[in-house]
C-alpha cells in the first residue's frame, strides 16, 4: 500500500507504480529507479525484474567488498558476466511469434505478463488484450501504437464482465434526445455548436415589438439553415469540443441528429482516428472528406453510468477500447495496469518475435552457465562472476516465497534439474515443485529479459563506481524573510 505526496492511496504490486509514486531520496537508490524508468520506456514491462536484479547484484557486491575485494575487480567481473549473460540469452530462445496478428500465437506471452498482476484472470484478460491489440494493429505490425488501445473503467460487477469495444468509448451521455444511430456519419467540430457570435461588440437598435420578433426569428433561421445543411450532407452524429446551444439542440433533434460533447482535445483526436473524420474549426457544412463513418453509435447504461460507444462491426477498426469492470477503484486501477503490461508485451513482440522460457527457467540456466564461466576464469574477477551468477537465483527464490514455499528449497530443486539438462524447468507456483515452462506455455519476450539484464548491470556498475556521495544541503539557521521591506512602510 503506497500513500504518495498528495495523500493518494495505491494498493498494488506493480513495481512501476510503486517506484513512480515513492519519493526516493537516496542518490544510489535513484539510479536504480532511473533504470526501472528506462525499462518502462523501452519495453513497458519487467520493471520489477530490473529493480530486483540490480538490488541483488549490489547486495552480492557488498559481501565481496567485505571480503576485501576491490570494487574495480568487482566492476570488471560484472561487466564480463553481463556481456556473457546477454550472449547466452540468445541461445535460450524456445519459441517464436511468427505472426502477431494470430490470436493463439500471442496469447501465451501476454498470459505470463498479465498473470503477474492478476493471477487467476490471466486467460480471460489475455484473450481480450490479444483481440484489442490485433484489432488496432495496422497491416504493418511494426507501426502498432499502444495509444490505440484505450481502457475505460466503470466500477461495479466483477472483472469477468470486462469486455472489448471495437472502436471508441466516451464515459458520458448524449446531449440531445437521439440515443442510437446505426450506419453513422460523424462530423467533428472543434468549436461550439451554437449561433455564430461576432468577434467584435455590436449594438442592435430595436424600435418596435415587430423588430424584436424578427431579430430572434433571424437567429432561428440562421441556426436552422446551418443544421439543415449539415443534415443534407448525410451527417447523423455531430461531435463537438464545446457547448451546444438550446436552439442548435432543438434543430438537431428535429433532424434526428445525435449530439455528443467531448471536452478533451486528446479524446477528440482519438475519436477522429477511430472513425476517420477531420476536426472542423468552424460550424460549416462538412465535405465528404471531413465526415467519418461508424457502424453503431449507442448510448448504453452500464453500472448506473451512461457511456457512448462508437463501435465498428469490422475487425480492423483503428482503435480498441477495453471497458473494465471491477468492485472498487483500486481493483480497476490494478486491472488497467495488467492490461497495460499486456499491450506493451504485444508491442515488444512486434519488434522482436523471440520468446524465452518464463517461471525463472531462463535465469536458472544463465546462473548455471555463468558459474561455469567463473570456474574457468583465472583472475580475481572470478569471485565477482560467481556472485553475478548467483544473483539470478533471486527470480526463482522470489517466485517460490511469494507463492508460500521455501525459497531455498525451490532454488536447490531447480539447480538439480538444470544440471541434469532440463533447461526449460521453472518454478511451479501451485505446488512449489518444478515445471517445464515450455510445455506449460509460460513464455517471456526475449526483449524483456535482454533489457532487464542490461539495465540492471549498468545501474549496479554505476553505483559501484561511486567512491563517495556528497550531498549539497542548505546551511542551517533561520531563513531570510522576503517581505522584510514591507515592515518598514
Amino acid at each position: 500500500m503506497v500513500i504518495n505526496h498528495l495523500n493518494k492511496l495505491f494498493v498494488t504490486h506493480d513495481a512501476a507504480t510503486i517506484l513512480r509514486e515513492l519519493e526516493v531520496e537516496h542518490p544510489a537508490a535513484k539510479l536504480v529507479v532511473m533504470a526501472a524508468n528506462a525499462m518502462q520506456e523501452e519495453v513497458g514491462d519487467g520493471t520489477n525484474l530490473v529493480v530486483t536484479l540490480a538490488g541483488e547484484l549490489l547486495s552480492q557486491a557488498e559481501s565481496l567488498v567485505r571480503m576485501g575485494l576491490h570494487t574495480s575487480d568487482i566492476i570488471e567481473g560484472y561487466k564480463k558476466a553481463g556481456a556473457k549473460a546477454l550472449e547466452l540469452l540468445e541461445s535460450q530462445v524456445c519459441g517464436n511469434v511468427d505472426d502477431v496478428l494470430l490470436r493463439e500465437k500471442v496469447i501465451p506471452a501476454l498470459r505470463t505478463a498479465i498473470a503477474s498482476k492478476q493471477y487467476g484472470y490471466e486467460d480471460f484478460l489475455a484473450g481480450i488484450v490479444a483481440d484489442a491489440c490485433i484489432n488496432a494493429c495496422p497491416s504493418n505490425a511494426k507501426g502498432f501504437n499502444v495509444d490505440n488501445v484505450r481502457v475505460a473503467k466503470l466500477d461495479g460487477e466483477s472483472i469477468l464482465s470486462t469486455h472489448l469495444v471495437r472502436g471508441f468509448v466516451v464515459a458520458r451521455s448524449a446531449e440531445g434526445a437521439v440515443k442510437h444511430v446505426s450506419k453513422a456519419k460523424v462530423a467533428v467540430y472543434g468549436c461550439a455548436v451554437d449561433i455564430p457570435s461576432t468577434e467584435t461588440k455590436g449594438t442592435a437598435l430595436i424600435e418596435s415589438a415587430a423588430d424584436l420578433l424578427t431579430y430572434s426569428k433571424k437567429e432561428e433561421d440562421v441556426m436552422e439553415e446551418i443544421v439543415g445543411n449539415i443534415a443534407k450532407s448525410g451527417v447523423n452524429v455531430v461531435v463537438s469540443n464545446s457547448n451546444y446551444g438550446d436552439l442548435a439542440l432543438h434543430f438537431l433533434n428535429r433532424h434526428g441528429i445525435m449530439a455528443v460533447k467531448i471536452s478533451s482535445k486528446f479524446e477528440l483526436r482519438r475519436l477522429c482516428a477511430a472513425v476517420g473524420a477531420r476536426t472542423l474549426a468552424r460550424l460549416d457544412t462538412p465535405t465528404a472528406e471531413d465526415v467519418g463513418t461508424c457502424d453503431n453509435v449507442d448510448v448504453k447504461e452500464i453500472g448506473g453510468k451512461s457511456i457512448i460507444s462508437f463501435a465498428q462491426d469490422k475487425d480492423d477498426s483503428k482503435l480498441s477500447t477495453i471497458v473494465v469492470r471491477g468492485a472498487t477503484q483500486n481493483v480497476l486501477d490494478d486491472v488497467e495496469r495488467a492490461i497495460d503490461d499486456g499491450i506493451n508485451v504485444f508491442k515488444a513482440l512486434t519488434k522482436d518475435k523471440r520468446l524465452v522460457a518464463g517461471a525463472g527457467a531462463v535465469e536458472m540456466e544463465l546462473q548455471k552457465e555463468l558459474t561455469k564461466l567463473a570456474e574457468s576464469s583465472p583472475g580475481l574477477d572470478q569471485y565477482a562472476i560467481r556472485k553475478f551468477a548467483s544473483s539470478f537465483e533471486v527470480v526463482a527464490r522470489t517466485l517460490g516465497e511469494v507463492s508460500g514455499f521455501n525459497g531455498t528449497d525451490v532454488v536447490t530443486q531447480l539447480e538439480a534439474d538444470h544440471h541434469a539438462g532440463r533447461k526449460f524447468n521453472g518454478v511451479n507456483i501451485e505446488d512449489g515443485k518444478t515445471i517445464n515452462a515450455q510445455e506449460a506455455a509460460i513464455f517471456d519476450p526475449l526483449a524483456t529479459k535482454f533489457w532487464a539484464i542490461k539495465l540492471a548491470v549498468d545501474a549496479s556498475v554505476t553505483v559501484l563506481q561511486v567512491d563517495q556521495i556528497i550531498v549539497a544541503k542548505q546551511a542551517g539557521g533561520p531563513k531570510a524573510r522576503p517581505d522584510q521591506a514591507r515592515d518598514e512602510d
